[in-house]
């Protein structure tokens, strides 16, 4: 969650026009939905990236404040652009790699994480973290792909390992599938953390590329799916699974659209 991808402002701005519209809102929504609001908000943002969708919610919380924490430099220099325009004195920005954070124990009526890219034992960590910001009565809302997300691109990749005997890359890829949480773990996960009042909305949302070669060149695939996916598998080269999987999208889709299925699901918790 808090290891800087090699991105530039241009990636940022990219981010902010296509990643967060096509993708990240399918997210941000079901999280809005979810907020308990009120007036006099405080506010963290773990892991916020651009800053989405940030100042919608303080647009939408009367008093409210925000601090956003990441650690991509060029991510929060366009976070902080923007809350200068829509926000000026309401939200602060700070670079954060691990955790815990630096920011101060039960000073926060909500905690928030957007799409956080980490396995069973990185969630449990962050949970823990949100429920240290917290205090007595605030709402931690996290949004993430649950367990059954991208089967389009397992099913491609484990075709891959079959066909060229890399029972390693097999699995790596069952164990990827197997992280993600289905509803009961994510609550437990939650409970771990010492939240509790859990309530978990999911939702189903497609994504649609015209080919392969689409599919990789696309903002979302590039700034999100991939850095996830590598990291997920543990490896540090996939050119050769990735070339197959581009190669496998143009043959099996040839007459249509490659549908990818991504299953949003969003928890609220309360301390």
């Amino acid at each position: 969650m808090f290891t800087p991808p090699a991105f530039g402002a241009a990636d940022a701005a990219v981010f902010e026009t296509f990643v967060v519209p096509r993708y990240l809102a399918y997210f941000g929504d079901v999280l809005q939905e979810m907020l308990l609001v009120g007036a006099g908000a405080r506010v963290a943002h773990l892991g916020c990236r651009v800053g989405y969708p940030d100042q919608a919610l303080l647009a939408r919380v009367p008093m409210s404040t925000l601090v956003g924490v990441d650690a991509t430099t060029a991510y929060l220099e366009l976070a902080r652009s923007k809350a200068l325009v829509g926000s000026p004195g309401r939200a602060e920005y700070l670079t954060c790699a691990t955790l815990p954070t630096a920011l101060t124990s039960e000073a926060f009526s909500h905690v928030l994480a957007l799409h956080p890219s980490l396995g069973r034992a990185g969630r449990v960590e962050l949970f823990q973290e949100m429920a240290r910001l917290l205090y007595r009565g605030g709402q931690a809302l996290v949004a993430l792909p649950m367990r059954g997300s991208f089967p389009e691109l397992w099913d491609l990749l484990r075709e891959f390992a079959l066909k060229h005997d890399e029972g390693d890359l097999g699995r790596a890829i069952d164990a990827a599938v197997l992280s993600r949480p289905n509803l009961e773990g994510l609550s437990e996960e939650l409970e771990e953390a010492g939240l509790d009042d859990i309530d978990v909305e999911t939702r189903v949302a497609t994504l649609v590329f015209d080919s392969g070669r689409a599919f990789f060149e696309d903002p979302v695939t590039r700034l999100l799916l991939v850095p996830e996916l590598t990291e997920s598998l543990g490896r540090k080269e996939l050119e050769r699974p990735m070339a197959y999987l581009r190669d496998a999208i143009d043959k099996y889709w040839s007459e249509g659209s490659f549908e990818l299925t991504v299953h949003v699901g969003c928890a609220s918790a309360r301390k």
